[in-house]
């Protein structure tokens, strides 16, 4: 029986259809929101007769607003797979959905194909990832302005549970943001040189901390050599194809006839990573940090702006080197075709600090909605790509979270929440999926508008901190240390209450749950809950350790702008 208002998306590829392990494929199926459905996928070896399929039931993940969110895991000794999906109603109708569309005839439906499972290895992100929590640091505004100053504060990030710092550019260039780079081969004076930079990686990882430096392929600076060389010898020039140059002579006023970054940066000339020339002088560039100073990875500027194919090569020249390292693409906007196992781990993750704005900061989307955009974003990837995700609140280019705390809210005194919503903020992004990211000083509440105000010099003296939400980042970021599930254990909804703002996630794994409830309102709240868990007789929360009995009827109270971590 076929009603006519089906609705169903799902493709045999990535982030529908991709490894999750050896002969383990994992399904994703998108269906119309608002039904209560049976999904069940049926699925046998590409190989073997029509007919054979095992049923395997699927997951409801949850909404995403227009569509429903179904899983399953595939096990596939062959590594690959026929399937098809049965997709059943309320009132007993149904459909089989395939390759051909979505029918009440099984044979018509047809089969998706899953040809063949063909490198695993390429999904996998750095073994040391998973359990990261990453600090980002504008040098010339962090301590004394150099590396030997950073190098210094190894032992304070080590303290506050650090275990990656993200440096922004340091090598040479004549801007302060060091965005256009005038020496790849170089670190800036102002910061240092190649010995500090050994010294910093030396240091750091003596205190278990990795490093990640900044590279800006996307274009270079305007004294770049290879660019000056193009400036003055025209289109005699040995460099002129590394450019992508629009006439000759090259002029740079009134307006470049060159391309470059945004809009007639003159000084930042877009780079021609077409050429083979201008490509291998940047991969060489890559290699040559990581083999002379021992860094842990790399974070690529405007990279949605370069060459897929670029980035294809990079990926497998230096992972053959050195597969450990983490690549971190700098993808402003749904980063899905750059995270596929062939470019990047993972990607800024900017759609995420827009929801948590949104939610924590301005507080103009409720829990649902919040819920559904997180099940949206997360369902644009493959779980390796999530993982490996830097989860940030703020970067140099966004004004502080806290700062739009301040100028957000509700209608009560915005002043004297705006710290308590960033604290349920920062325990949400420090109990969600992937790689938490710090804004260096936002764990002491510094405050800024969009740049410059966000680069302001890092603030040292405690008595200028907010030494209350410093010590909220360090206990949080011990319990995430603490609990694998936190590190490496999937999302899921747990309620909302729209009404109330409240709402509740669990993060999960095989052996055990943990259940997270944060309340975004001024309001106390009196919560009864289904039990979630049936393996312990008292809960205990976490952040205060208080003891809560597991009944069948769960009664929690959670103070204004309060959270429970529930274990």
């Amino acid at each position: 029986m076929m009603s006519h208002k089906w609705f169903m998306v799902h493709a045999s590829e990535d982030p529908f259809a991709f490894p999750v392990g050896e002969g383990t494929l994992k399904l994703r199926l998108f269906v119309q929101g608002g039904r209560s459905l049976i999904c069940t996928v049926l699925h046998a070896d590409r190989y073997d007769s029509p007919g054979s399929e095992l049923p395997t039931p699927m997951e409801r993940i949850g909404s995403a607003g227009a569509y429903e969110i179904y899983e399953a895991i595939l096990e596939t000794a062959a590594r690959r797979s026929r399937y098809l999906f049965h997709v059943a109603g309320e009132a007993g109708e149904f459909v089989w959905f395939g390759e051909r569309g979505i029918s009440g005839n099984r044979e018509r439906a047809g089969s998706f194909q899953y040809a063949y499972i063909h490198h695993p290895e390429a999904l996998k992100i750095p073994s040391w990832a998973p359990g990261s929590v990453a600090y980002q640091i504008y040098p010339s505004s962090y301590h004394q302005g150099h590396l030997q100053g950073i190098s210094a504060k190894i032992p304070y990030l080590q303290e506050l549970g650090v275990t990656t710092v993200y440096m922004t550019p340091i090598f040479a260039s004549p801007s302060e943001h060091k965005y256009n780079t005038s020496d790849y081969y170089s670190v800036d004076p102002a910061f240092g040189d190649l010995h500090d930079l050994k010294e910093l990686v030396n240091h750091a990882h003596a205190h278990g901390i990795k490093v990640i430096l900044d590279a800006v392929f996307n274009h270079s600076g305007d004294t770049f050599f290879a660019f000056r060389d193009v400036l003055e010898k025209g289109e005699a020039s040995a460099y002129k194809d590394w450019f992508f140059l629009r006439d000759y002579p090259v002029v740079q006023t009134p307006a470049p006839n060159y391309e470059t970054f945004a809009k007639a940066e003159a000084h930042m000339p877009k780079l021609n990573l077409n050429h083979p020339e201008t490509a291998d002088y940047m991969i060489a560039v890559a290699k040559y940090w990581v083999r002379e100073a021992g860094i842990d990875g790399w974070r690529l500027d405007v990279a949605n702006e370069v060459n897929p194919q670029f980035w294809t090569r990079f990926r497998q020249e230096l992972k053959a080197s050195n597969p450990e390292l983490l690549l971190i693409g700098e993808i402003m906007h749904a980063s899905g075709p750059w995270l596929r196992g062939d470019q990047f781990d993972g990607g800024m993750n900017y759609l995420l600090r827009d929801d948590m704005l949104e939610f924590f900061a301005a507080q103009s989307t409720g829990p649902v909605q919040f819920m559904e955009q997180l099940l949206h974003h997360e369902a644009l990837y493959n779980d390796q790509a999530n993982t490996a995700m830097f989860q940030l609140i703020g970067s140099h280019d966004t004004l502080r979270f806290l700062t739009a705390c301040k100028q957000g809210g509700r209608g009560w005194d915005h002043e004297h929440t705006a710290v308590r919503r960033m604290r349920l903020a920062v325990f949400f992004q420090m109990t969600y999926i992937g790689i938490p990211m710090i804004y260096y000083g936002d764990e002491v509440g510094m405050e800024g508008a969009t740049d410059p105000h966000c680069r302001k010099p890092m603030i040292w003296e405690e008595q200028h901190q907010n030494t209350g939400l410093q010590q909220w980042y360090r206990k949080l970021i011990d319990l995430r240390k603490s609990y694998e599930v936190l590190q490496k254990g999937s999302f899921r909804p747990w309620f909302t209450d729209e009404h109330r703002n409240v709402l509740g996630y669990l993060r999960r794994n095989e052996q055990d749950k943990m259940g997270l409830i944060l309340n975004n309102s001024p309001n106390p709240y009196h919560l009864e809950l289904c039990r979630y868990r049936t393996d312990k007789n008292v809960l205990t929360d976490l952040l205060s350790g208080m003891t809560i009995r597991n009944t069948d009827r769960l009664i929690v109270e959670i103070e204004p702008f309060g959270c429970l971590m529930l274990w």
